[in-house]
């Protein structure tokens, strides 16, 4: 019995470590960039100041490309064109219209069981899994039907987490579109704020 109970143990352990190794991804809650600043972009909205918590131990390609965007300016003045209350707010399309992305290729995807709830940004695609590029979106609620293993059509990348001014993105105007869009005034990556700040006299 106790050899049974042992190897009933260890097939267990081999379970977690194949699902883990599949996923290859660690919990959201360790948080562990919060002070690498080179890993925090921040939004200033309509409404305010947004910080996130960029995730490349979770999305790599996606914060790649975020962080690219956000260097060439590609974010300043987007609108957020589509703010549904209670569910989520996305934006970084330069049309205006939800069809749109930047010139750059579309991204493979770098899905993970991470729970899509309040804070949470994932990358927006169409029903192509590898499809996203440059719009995102910011959860104002936990969704428990996104990145469910029982709904794999139903898998989103997750790539960052608002750390700070949530109360900024429910502010934004709701509608699909909005009458009057909220948008991203500038985005930054705070290291690059930092390095570009004039010296103390």
């Amino acid at each position: 019995m106790r050899m049974s109970l042992t190897r009933t143990w260890l097939s267990a352990l081999a379970l977690v470590a194949i699902a883990a190794i599949a996923f290859n991804k660690p919990a959201m809650a360790q948080a562990p960039f919060a002070d690498d600043t080179s890993n925090i972009l921040v939004l200033e909205l309509s409404t305010g100041t947004v910080e996130i918590m960029m995730r490349p131990d979770l999305a790599p390609l996606h914060v790649e490309r975020i962080k690219k965007l956000t260097r060439e300016k590609f974010y300043d003045g987007i609108i957020f064109h589509r703010v549904i209350d209670g569910f989520m707010a996305q934006t970084g399309d330069p049309a205006g219209t939800g069809a749109g992305g930047s010139s750059y290729p579309d991204l493979p995807a770098e899905f993970t069981e991470t729970k899509f709830r309040r804070g949470i940004i994932g990358a927006a695609r169409t029903a192509d899994p590898n499809s996203a590029n440059s719009q995102f979106f910011i959860m104002f609620n936990l969704a428990r039907h996104m990145n469910n293993p029982r709904n794999p059509s139903g898998f989103y990348t997750v790539w960052g987490e608002v750390i700070s001014g949530m109360d900024a993105v429910d502010d934004l105007p709701k509608g699909e579109p909005p009458a009057n869009p909220g948008k991203i005034i500038t985005a930054r990556i705070k290291s690059d704020l930092a390095s570009a700040a004039p010296a103390a006299p």
